[in-house]
């Protein structure tokens, strides 16, 4: 299993922003200074700066003061991201901490700052918009990184996704919620449980014809294939594609599938064409964008032959934070996801019964798998910094994606966002 970086690590980091000088951005910091230290007293977490002397029991320790406040003050949660992977704080219990300040996210920034919001938050440049044009880069950006690097972190499976332990279930009409895993439950017989979840919601059996939008590194087209269908798996990842072929071809020589089973190809799902009996697609969603979910669900509609159905995975937040956010850019589009955007369970809803024949059937929300996925993968990450370093990535990017990590996973157990495998059929 082995790849190469898309870009040299050398020029990966150039994008970070100078702090900025001048008294506007003292003023910023200034204001940054009083709001943080309010609110993080409010909330219960002890800040405190290297200066202050015993740094036991804090939950932040600000080693560079004056660059965190100048980071946060002007360039807001991308300030405070950038903060960390210079250095300029620290947390021993990083996920702890963002758990506390997501819970209150929306609380954060004064209700007067909140109302200025549209002058002060960036944008996001044009270039991420996920055009045809533009969405192989995006996409490149982050699943092209390296499958070494996956590797150190991901169980078996070569799942990118939540996965879904075995708790109990309580259901509410058309949808289902799951109880909290135990923190160490087995991880790959998890990413299966989720899997088995997706084919089966969509009704895949022997002779379905399934297409998966989204490969991710194979493992649903390998267990689509074990029930005896045949799949098409799309993806615009290459290092993806590579590494997905190659373990089919694996499980080709191991298991005796026939060699044609499984097709993956390098193309855009607005290309696709055919039907299918079955349409999958686990965590893809989110590089869709705004924009462009009536175009995605309208290629699903077409594709989809009578009676099939179609059964989706993905993250999703409150509708009021999704209208809020969606036209802003995030620390985590900078650097992890551009181009990336979280739907509300009501805006998918209204896209499919304005654009398509699909109707949203069924409904599982399993947000705090996702929290507990995201501390093995982090635990694992952690663990391999050796490996991780072998193959060619810095001090920079081990922070960097300990603060990915942790971040998401405090979304997940803050229940600032959620995950949920969705069930779509056509309307009889």
């Amino acid at each position: 299993m082995t790849s190469t970086l898309v870009t040299p690590i050398q020029d990966r980091w150039s994008d970070i922003t100078p702090i900025r000088k001048g008294p506007k951005a003292a003023i910023s910091a200034a204001i940054a200074r009083r709001i943080f230290l309010k609110v993080t007293d409010r909330l219960g977490l002890v800040v405190v700066t290297d200066g202050d002397g015993n740094t036991s029991g804090a939950d932040l320790v600000l080693h560079r003061p004056e660059e965190f406040f100048s980071r946060l003050g002007n360039n807001g949660l991308i300030g405070f991201g950038e903060s960390y992977m210079t250095g300029a704080w620290d947390a021993e219990d990083l996920g702890g901490a963002l758990t506390v300040l997501c819970s209150e996210i929306g609380d954060l920034v004064p209700a007067w700052m909140q109302k200025l919001r549209a002058t002060y938050v960036s944008r996001p440049p044009k270039t991420q918009k996920n055009s045809q044009k533009n969405t192989r880069k995006n996409i490149a950006h982050h699943y092209d990184l390296s499958n070494d690097l996956f590797a150190t972190f991901l169980d078996p499976t070569m799942s990118y996704s939540s996965a879904m332990f075995d708790t109990d279930l309580v259901t509410e009409g058309h949808r289902t919620i799951l109880a909290p895993p135990v923190p160490g439950s087995d991880l790959a017989e998890a990413q299966g449980r989720k899997i088995e979840s997706i084919l089966d919601a969509a009704g895949v059996t022997a002779g379905s014809r399934v297409l998966e939008i989204g490969t991710g590194w194979g493992e649903l087209a390998i267990r689509a294939a074990r029930r005896g269908a045949t799949v098409r798996s799309v993806t615009l990842s290459s290092e993806q594609q590579a590494l997905a072929r190659a373990r089919f071809a694996d499980a080709v020589a191991a298991e005796g599938f026939r060699a044609d089973v499984v097709q993956v190809d390098l193309l855009d799902y607005r290309a696709v064409e055919g039907q299918y009996d079955a349409v999958v697609s686990v965590e893809m969603i989110e590089a869709v964008g705004y924009e462009y979910l009536p175009s995605y669900f309208e290629t699903i509609d077409r594709v989809l032959a009578p009676g099939g159905k179609v059964s989706i995975q993905a993250i999703t937040m409150p509708h009021d934070r999704m209208l809020a956010t969606r036209r802003t850019w995030t620390w985590i589009h900078k650097y992890i996801f551009p181009g990336g955007f979280l739907p509300s369970t009501e805006q998918l809803d209204e896209v499919t019964r304005e654009h398509t024949s699909l109707r949203l059937t069924a409904r599982t929300t399993f947000g705090s798998h996702y929290a507990e996925t995201l501390r093995q993968w982090d635990t694992a990450f952690l663990g391999a910094r050796d490996e991780v370093i072998a193959v060619g990535f810095d001090d920079i990017f081990m922070r960097m994606w300990h603060f990915y990590l942790e971040y998401s996973r405090a979304g997940f157990a803050s229940a600032y966002i959620d995950v949920q495998q969705l069930t779509f059929a056509r309307e009889i």
